[in-house]
């Protein structure tokens, strides 16, 4: 089924919902019913409170009225007669007042229900004939957070009852590998409405595996002459208003903070800081590039529709770097970013990604730095080290930076519509902004150019992506407990406990459980856990100095030696296998 033609179909299913509630529910008032991109919705005013149960009621009654085939018939009235019609519904009297004089105003009928819709529809409601409904949640009218809070409840539909259920099996393996849902089950992170929505805290474990990627892309960077720096997680007003973020970015900020005569905010990003640090000394071109780093400290408000967990909050840790440089610099430093983001994908086993070059849209220029020339110094410039690195790349309009276009590199997880990862950034304009110079080589000053650069993106982002891919079941070198050591009697302790020393002495992140509990019952604990190897010690392995080793992904692998097995795991952790 083309496209069209399947939103036509969702968009019929909508009415068939509304037409389902008006029947078990009358007094509901309509809102409005779209078909998105992987269904449709509905918005309901209702005193009833609409639950799963009333969901599966209201699938009962959309199936009768599939099978009435009833008729879908659109029809134009003049705004007077239209507005009549609609009297009891306000909602759809004030869409009808908001129309321009002279629009046409139509209407689809199928049985006793009629709609204030411009279409298209199927011909008959016996054509919508693999549908599910899927939640409810809240939504406010248009959006906006000052009008009444309403019922939406999304569903989706498809032509064949195969497709049907291929989507919904995806929802379901979407489900399992949700990070919230994993990360609760791990003890990986924790969320608490009286810490703040979008604040999430990280766990013992949970910060364990953000501390290897912390130390991860730092080792990397330094090794690539990256000097570290810290900085606060506020900054003024004024310092905005210089980088001009304030202008084009300030919905999205905290809001402002008064103390004694400045004004301070926390910081969304970390690049005005950086810009000072850089302005803070003179430089030669002799010294450029300079790469300045960061594991900062970020708060974004996101509106609290959207947050989700780890992968999107309203405090978030970037790893953040901007790379001061010449023209002349521009393509070996890029190139050396995109090596770096890629040698990371290989570390870390991610293989299904796309390169985006993303750009200005130049009919909608008002939330970009307005400067024409810039822009297209910038984006050709882009574009040319990027034809230059033969990369594969598809161009997407109005998605750059307010300050220049950037690459996007978009990876597409498990489950779920795909999402960026990684990103590098052009930037001729924070360098003219904070009056950014270096010295040339005819001991004239020039305006450097700035590559902002983020290879694991958000920390948190990147861990929520990991958790999801592997189901919260990490390669040895990123879990938070590599070993369980578990003796089966307590003859087994004092061997269990120098087995524990002796792979932490090698570096292994170990741990013993010496609970009086059944072997059994410990074995399938951690394993639920989803600990890579479990060690099992009973009074065999005492008497003869060996360990029985159990794998999370393998099974049972036998007895070994600890010298071997200490021999295997620390090459598994140092090749970062996967």
């Amino acid at each position: 089924m083309e496209n069209n033609e399947l939103q036509t179909l969702r968009h019929s299913a909508s009415h068939i919902l509304a037409q389902a509630v008006k029947r078990l529910f009358p007094g509901t008032k309509l809102a409005i019913g779209p078909a998105i991109e992987n269904g449709f919705y509905y918005d309901f005013d209702s005193e009833t409170p609409f639950t799963p149960e009333t969901l599966e009621k209201l699938e009962e009654e959309m199936k009768k009225i599939v099978k009435e085939n009833l008729k879908i018939e659109r029809f134009v009235l003049p705004r007077e007669q239209a507005l009549e019609l609609m009297k009891d519904e306000p909602y759809k009297t004030q869409l009808i007042n908001e129309l321009p004089e002279d629009a046409e105003i139509s209407f689809y009928k199928q049985g006793e229900f009629t709609d204030l819709c411009a279409g298209p529809h199927v011909a008959y409601t016996k054509k919508v004939k693999a549908f599910k409904l899927l939640n409810v949640t809240g939504a406010y009218w248009k959006g906006d957070s000052k009008n009444k809070m309403l019922q939406r409840i999304y569903g989706t539909a498809f032509e064949s009852k195969e497709e049907l259920e291929q989507y919904v099996q995806k929802l379901e393996e979407a489900k399992l590998r949700d990070h919230r849902k994993i990360g609760r089950e791990l003890g990986l992170f924790m969320t608490d409405d009286l810490v703040g929505k979008g604040m999430p805290m990280f766990l013992p474990k949970g910060y364990t595996v953000w501390r290897i990627l912390e130390n991860y892309i730092r080792d990397k960077e330094i090794e690539l002459g990256y000097q570290h720096v810290l900085t606060p997680c506020v900054g003024t007003v004024e310092l905005y208003k210089t980088s001009g973020h304030w202008d084009h970015y300030k919905d999205n900020m905290f809001p402002a903070m008064q103390v004694d005569e400045e004004t301070y905010v926390l910081r969304p990003m970390n690049c005005p800081h950086h810009m000072r640090i850089y302005a803070s000394q003179p430089h030669s071109y002799r010294n450029l590039p300079i790469r300045i780093g960061e594991i900062a400290h970020d708060f974004r408000y996101e509106a609290s529709g959207v947050l989700k967990g780890i992968e999107r909050g309203r405090h978030f840790c970037q790893n953040d770097a901007h790379l001061f440089v010449t023209p002349e610099q521009i393509k070996d430093e890029f190139a050396r970013v995109v090596d770096l983001i890629f040698e990371t994908y290989k570390d870390f086993g991610i293989t299904d990604y796309r390169c985006v070059l993303s750009l200005r849209d130049p009919a909608d220029k008002e939330k970009y730095h307005d400067d024409d020339e810039m822009w297209n110094t910038a984006e050709n410039a882009l574009r040319d080290v990027m034809n230059e690195l033969k990369l594969d790349y598809t161009e997407e309009i109005g998605e750059a930076a307010f300050y220049g276009p950037k690459l996007d590199v978009n990876v597409k997880p498990a489950v779920g519509a795909e999402y960026t990862l990684s990103t590098c950034q052009l930037d001729f304009c924070l360098p003219q902004k904070f009056h950014l110079t270096y010295t040339d080589k005819d001991n004239v000053e020039r305006t450097p150019v700035v590559i902002h650069r983020a290879i694991l993106g958000s920390l948190d982002r990147f861990m929520a992506y990991l958790i999801e891919e592997t189901m919260g079941a990490f390669p040895t070198w990123l879990a938070p407990v590599q070993v369980q050591v578990l003796p089966i009697t307590d003859r087994a302790k004092e061997y269990g406990e120098s087995i524990l020393a002796s792979l932490k002495e090698k570096g292994v992140r170990a741990e013993i459980d010496n609970r009086n509990e059944k072997i059994g019952y410990k074995i399938r604990e951690h394993k639920l856990q989803k600990v890579p190897y479990m060690l099992i010690i009973g009074d065999k392995e005492v008497a003869n100095g060996d360990i029985n080793v159990n794998s999370y992904k393998k099974g049972d692998l036998g007895n070994t030696t600890l010298a071997q097995f200490e021999e295997e795991i620390v090459n598994e952790i140092n090749t970062r296998a996967h």
